[in-house]
């Protein structure tokens, strides 16, 4: 009897933690695709405001699929400022207390996205972020989560496919996918090494890797 009973509560722990265990994964899926939905309303949002304040970037943003066609822009006769001073700060827009780099443009996955200044993984939850470098140095690295309407289909870019990064003076700088390198965790050095004007990363679901995007900037 006692055996049977001692069964009896071991059966019903067991039930108890697996009905704990699916209500906990149900829950951080429904928390997952909230973020989700949030970020992509975040992103929209955001970049319609930064078009509405700065409008240069509005006026210089290209059409998708017009990489091949969109070149440097260049304001008149003069160099412009980045081109005499590459260790230039990046300007910014502010929105809502957020300091913004730009608008990243990606054609082929239909993604328009404003990119923070600063990297944090609060912000990432909203919208991509410069992870180092700068456009203007030729070094630009942004981060990006896996969420479907930021980087999550990074891995199916191809070569020659366009970037296009307008910056909040509305200086575009057309670029095209050189090759995708799928990088460990915590390999940083490797993320920032190579002679690439601009790196686009996320990590693979469940972090165990991350893809880079490596894209070189097009001949004026």
């Amino acid at each position: 009897m006692k055996n049977r009973n001692k069964l009896k509560r071991s059966g019903i722990i067991w039930m108890t933690t697996g009905l704990l265990l699916l209500a906990a994964a149900l829950f951080l899926t429904i928390r997952n695709l909230w973020q989700e939905r949030r970020a992509g309303e975040a992103a929209y949002e955001i970049s319609e405001a930064m078009l509405e304040a700065e409008p240069q970037m509005a006026a210089s943003l290209a059409p998708a699929g017009a990489a091949d066609d969109a070149p440097l822009v260049v304001k008149g006769d003069a160099v412009p400022d980045y081109v005499r001073f590459p260790g230039m700060e990046m300007p910014t827009v502010k929105i809502d207390g957020r300091d913004y780099i730009g608008l990243l443009e990606i054609p082929a996955l239909e993604l328009l996205l404003p990119i923070i200044s600063e990297w944090s993984y609060g912000n990432l939850k909203l919208v991509p972020c410069r992870y180092s470098g700068s456009m203007y140095s030729g070094d630009l690295v942004i981060a990006g989560h896996n969420y479907r309407s930021q980087f999550a289909s990074l891995i199916d870019l191809q070569p020659g496919d366009g970037v296009i990064f307008t910056d909040a003076d509305g200086n575009v700088f057309p670029c095209q996918v050189a090759e995708t390198e799928i990088l460990g965790p915590t390999d940083i050095e490797a993320m920032e090494s190579g002679d690439w004007d601009l790196t686009l990363f996320t990590c693979t679901v469940g972090g165990q890797n991350r893809v880079a995007v490596r894209c070189i900037l097009e001949d004026s």
